[in-house]
């Protein structure tokens, strides 16, 4: 079953938060500086990412970032 991304942006706290499927039960894991990865408690599977400082990250750069993940995509049909 595909699952939807969800992005979310929070101006006041600079936090992206992405997240893979229903939210469901996870833990927090820095993979980078300012940089988690969320783990679901059962299957271990990754199930969003959150990026602290992210506009202010890209203001001071201006670079692209990465997350040392990998995924496989497709369009979902309607």
């Amino acid at each position: 079953m595909a699952k939807k991304i969800r992005f979310s942006y929070d101006k006041e706290g600079d936090i992206l938060d992405i997240s893979i499927g229903e939210p469901r039960k996870a833990i927090s894991r820095e993979i980078k500086d300012d940089l988690f990865i969320r783990v679901d408690v059962k299957s271990k599977e990754i199930v969003g990412f959150s990026m602290l400082n992210f506009e202010r990250s890209f203001r001071k750069s201006g670079e692209s970032k990465t997350i040392p993940v990998s995924a496989k995509f497709a369009l979902a049909s309607r």
